[in-house]
């Protein structure tokens, strides 16, 4: 099985290497450690005018290639725009390598919030995908898009996406680390916990953690000014419960620039709760993301912060101390693992279940 190659852009080779390795200690690739170890595949050279030239290094020849790569904010100091032309050059040269197959691997797709039409505006994940398709890439691999329609976008006769859920992560690392058995499972989380939405688009991932675990939803309907980025107007809070002494986990994609769990956190706070806590599944947070977390957990109105390392967080987890990441390189080479065996990767689809889990504590398990 020398038929395919790992490799990346320079936004993530830190991240190939970690999935490398894990890939490694999987019994059914652990002799393969030298064919696969090729994230350095690839060489980036800028010209005197600022343009970009991407090379191959090694031949890929009839090669199915696995690209790792980030268009967003990244802990080599890769600036988005750079890494968006890097990739498609990247691709290019693959393609022009005359490789088998080229699949790209995205943790985080930073344009996917522009999926919106209206007359006159770019669609960038459009954008995006239309690139990458007509570069003849044959696969996109993700976790977590903000919208279900977008997988709409790509004609998978030309080029399929798989949106995996990197929210079931981090609900395995709750109960790893905050339930650990059935009876507390049962007895505290299902009587005294609660999941909330950021807003109404967002009832469906909250209601999958509420679902998941036993236990209510909370959902907010935020409204929102249009015609400033980021601005939030006013946000209502519904709930068949009461939220007096409740432990709250709002649930998100992602956390930008925290505008949206600041105001929801202020409004949660009137009902009383014991705690508040976040989940998203995507760390951006863009200024003043920082100062507006720091500031509601100096006020003693957030918890903690749970987030998967899909973005860069090395520059957050001094600035941030109550915010913990987890690991998502694991189940990443799971999904290569799967992709290079022509296996089903339905499983890591499924809804994530806490008591079947907890019967059963293994990061790939069937459910």
């Amino acid at each position: 099985m020398n038929d395919f190659v790992i490799t990346a852009t320079r936004s993530m080779r830190g991240y190939a290497l970690r999935v490398v390795e894990q890939l490694t200690k999987n019994p059914n690739f652990s002799q393969m450690a030298e064919e696969i170890n090729g994230v350095e595949y690839l060489s980036t050279d800028r010209f005197a005018d600022g343009e970009m030239e991407v090379s191959i290094k090694k031949s890929v020849r009839g090669k199915k290639v696995v690209l790792f790569t980030s268009s967003c904010r990244n802990d080599t100091g890769v600036e988005v725009e750079v890494a968006k032309i890097e990739l498609y050059h990247a691709v290019d040269a693959i393609k022009r390598s005359q490789a088998k197959s080229i699949i790209v691997f995205e943790p985080y797709i930073s344009c996917s919030r522009s999926d919106r039409t209206t007359r006159r505006n770019s669609v960038g994940l459009w954008i995006h995908f239309k690139t990458l398709s007509s570069l003849g890439v044959k696969q996109i691999v993700t976790y977590q898009l903000h919208s279900n329609k977008s997988q709409c976008m790509l004609d998978p006769a030309v080029c399929y996406i798989d949106d995996v859920p990197a929210l079931n992560l981090l609900a395995r690392y709750i109960c790893n680390v905050y339930i650990r058995d059935i009876k507390t499972l049962e007895e505290e989380v299902r009587n005294t916990w609660a999941f909330c939405s950021v807003d109404a688009g967002g009832e469906k991932l909250a209601r999958e953690f509420a679902n998941a675990f036993g236990a209510p939803l909370v959902v907010a309907h935020k409204q929102r000014d249009y015609s400033v980025s980021n601005k939030i107007e006013s946000v209502s809070v519904l709930s068949a419960v009461s939220l007096e002494n409740k432990v709250l986990w709002i649930v998100d994609d992602m956390i930008d620039t925290a505008g949206s769990v600041e105001g929801l956190i202020k409004a949660l706070t009137v009902f009383k709760p014991r705690e508040i806590n976040a989940v998203a599944a995507h760390a951006l947070f863009s200024p003043p993301a920082v100062m507006r977390l720091n500031r509601l957990s100096e006020e003693g109105l957030l918890q903690r912060i749970i987030v998967s390392d899909t973005v860069g967080t090395s520059a957050f987890t001094e600035s941030i101390p109550f915010l913990e990441v987890v690991p998502s390189a694991e189940l990443s080479a799971r999904v290569v693992g799967s992709i290079i065996r022509n296996d089903s990767i339905g499983k890591m689809m499924r809804p994530f279940d806490a008591e079947k889990y907890l019967k059963s504590p293994n990061l790939f398990s069937s459910q």
